[in-house]
């Protein structure tokens, strides 16, 4: 099929900051996009060819949105399945398939699937709801501490919590739940992998995330990671041997724990571009972006090495503000060497809100990160309210 400068219509469901920077790539191509959102303020509105506002978790929605298009794919796992079996029944290629998205978009069942494919994870408990979880711990089926998942819609630290007594038990929802055992780790690690329709495989090197303490959100992406080389093999192996288990097509972000004994134990994925991947816009050969693309097109996967180190800086609402946001201090950090910003377009901002992330490139990882260092302590997310 010809994709570029045609009659070819991409659509994308989900039009937050993923599906803005994907959008950059498809401009690059020339190829046709729709995308459907539920917020009139999607920061991919402006960059599509046509947008639509409506749930991704109705069915006649997102049934009738892909009836307008020649390829649908996902920049967020949370839409309506039960659509994408219709459409994909009826012809539409839909990556990742909705088979793939069943596996992933409940916890419990991506939990499962790790051990019945002997894929190493941390020891885990399902429960119907939070009830359900306070009845194991009675009955000392459930032993403190733990860590505490909503089974779906959780994201960006939301739906996670340390459970160290009953006390943090106090204002959770009564929603489907999952109970991991706690994982002493030295690093938290992620993998992407790139898949294209005919099989053809590559890895991005593995980054180190450092994690903000009381958001539970990704402060810095780091990559390479500060491992030793063994132990990055080994992680690359096992995001492979995931990937070739969910048999998906697009991006697959592994996210990974490096015990204190070196073992790699997986915690979670997310079929689509992600946060550990933003520093490959600037800092490799083909930006994790380009390689969802060129994977659901089923078009030869791009170089996945990196140019130079690079670290990714997230951008969230600073605490005690909300309101029209103010990018305070932006163009002091414009001002130094391989730095770049990205703005994601979201006009209010909140505490701990994903509002943009910010990049930087050197030669010397070290370097970079003594910038990132300066970068965020420098910018500030804030309003006037």
């Amino acid at each position: 099929m010809n994709y570029f400068s045609s009659d070819f219509k991409l659509g994308i469901l989900g039009g937050g900051q993923l599906g803005k920077m994907l959008l950059a790539e498809t401009q690059k191509f020339d190829i046709q996009t729709l995308v459907l959102d539920p917020s009139e303020e999607a920061p991919a509105r402006f960059n599509c060819h046509a947008f639509y506002q409506g749930s991704l978790m109705d069915f006649n929605t997102v049934y009738n949105f892909g009836k307008m298009v020649n390829l649908l794919t996902i920049e967020i796992e949370n839409v309506n399945l039960d659509a994408l079996d219709k459409l994909e029944a009826e012809g539409l290629p839909v990556f990742p398939s909705p088979k793939t998205l069943r596996l992933i978009q409940n916890k419990g069942k991506q939990k499962d699937f790790y051990a019945e494919n002997n894929i190493p994870t941390s020891p885990h408990q399902r429960f119907v709801d939070l009830n359900d979880l306070k009845k194991a711990i009675e009955k000392n089926e459930l032993e403190f501490p733990f860590v505490w998942k909503c089974a779906q819609f959780g994201y960006d630290g939301n739906g996670v919590k340390i459970v160290r007594s009953n006390l943090d038990l106090i204002d959770l929802p009564e929603v489907e739940c999952i109970a991991e055992e706690m994982v002493p780790f030295k690093n938290e690690l992620a993998v992407i992998v790139a898949r294209n329709v005919s099989g053809e495989v590559k890895t991005y090197p593995v980054v180190e995330m450092e994690f903000h303490p009381e958001a539970n959100q990704v402060e810095y992406v780091i990559c390479p990671a500060r491992i030793e080389d063994t132990i990055a093999k080994k992680a690359q192996e096992i995001a492979l041997q995931v990937s070739s288990k969910f048999n998906h097509v697009g991006l697959l972000a592994v996210e990974m724990f490096q015990t204190k004994n070196d073992e790699i134990l997986v915690n979670e994925v997310a079929p689509r571009p992600h946060n550990s991947g933003h520093y490959s816009i600037e800092a490799s050969f083909t930006s994790q972006f380009e390689n969802h693309l060129r994977a659901i097109l089923n078009l030869p996967l791009g170089n996945t090495d990196s140019k130079v180190a690079g670290i990714m800086v997230n951008l969230v609402g600073a605490e005690g503000f909300s309101g029209p946001v103010i990018y305070e201090n932006i163009e002091k950090i414009i001002a130094i060497d391989g730095v770049t910003p990205h703005i994601y377009g979201k006009r209010e901002t909140r505490p701990f809100r994903k509002m943009g992330h910010v990049t930087i490139v050197d030669k010397n990882i070290d370097k970079a990160r003594k910038i990132a260092e300066e970068v965020k302590n420098t910018i500030r997310v804030i309003s006037n309210n």
